[in-house]
C-alpha cells in the first residue's frame, strides 16, 4: 500500500522557468534547504534516466539519496524516483511528481508525493512519517519560490 501527500504553490514567473528550475541542479545550492552537494551520476542535460546521489543535513546528520528522472514532459511535468535502497534511507521507493501550469502570468506548482515498498514496522512509521514528508516538501516549494521571485 502506498502513502501519497501533495503540496503546491503559486509561484510568480511563467511555468517555463518554474519547470527549468525544478531542473537545475546546480542552482539547487541557492535555495534547497539543508543541501549539502549534489554528484551528478552521469553528464550532459538532464534527461530521462539522469541521475544523481542528494546529499542533505537532517537531524544533524548528512543523509544521502539516489534520484532519478523517469518521466520529463516540458514545460509541464517532471517526476523522479528516488531509490530508498540506495541511500541512508536503506528501503522504499519515492516518487515525486512535479506539475507546472500557467495561471496568467504565474506558475502553479504541484508536488504529488507516493510512497510505497514499505513494509512492518518501516510501513506504519512511513504513515507517520507522511506529515513530515509533506511539510519537508512544502519548505522546498516556498524556499524555491522565494528564490525565483527575487
Amino acid at each position: 500500500m502506498s502513502i501519497y501527500f501533495e503540496v503546491e504553490r503559486k509561484i510568480n514567473v511563467p511555468k517555463e522557468k518554474a519547470y527549468e528550475s525544478l531542473l537545475d541542479l546546480d542552482d539547487a545550492q541557492h535555495w534547497m534547504q539543508g543541501l549539502v552537494r549534489m554528484e551528478r551520476l552521469d553528464d550532459g542535460p538532464i534527461r530521462v534516466g539522469s541521475e544523481w546521489l542528494e546529499t542533505r543535513k537532517m537531524f544533524g546528520k548528512e543523509a544521502t539519496e539516489h534520484f532519478e528522472v523517469i518521466e520529463l514532459q516540458e514545460p509541464e511535468k517532471v517526476i523522479l524516483r528516488c531509490d530508498g535502497t540506495k541511500g541512508t534511507t536503506g528501503k522504499g521507493e519515492y516518487i515525486f511528481t512535479h506539475t507546472v501550469k500557467s495561471e496568467g502570468n504565474h506558475s502553479i506548482v504541484a508536488l504529488h508525493g507516493e510512497i510505497k515498498g514499505l513494509t512492518g514496522l518501516s510501513k506504519i512509521f512511513g504513515k507517520l512519517m507522511a506529515g513530515s514528508f509533506k511539510k519537508a516538501c512544502a519548505k522546498d516549494l516556498d524556499a524555491l519560490k522565494q528564490h525565483l521571485e527575487k
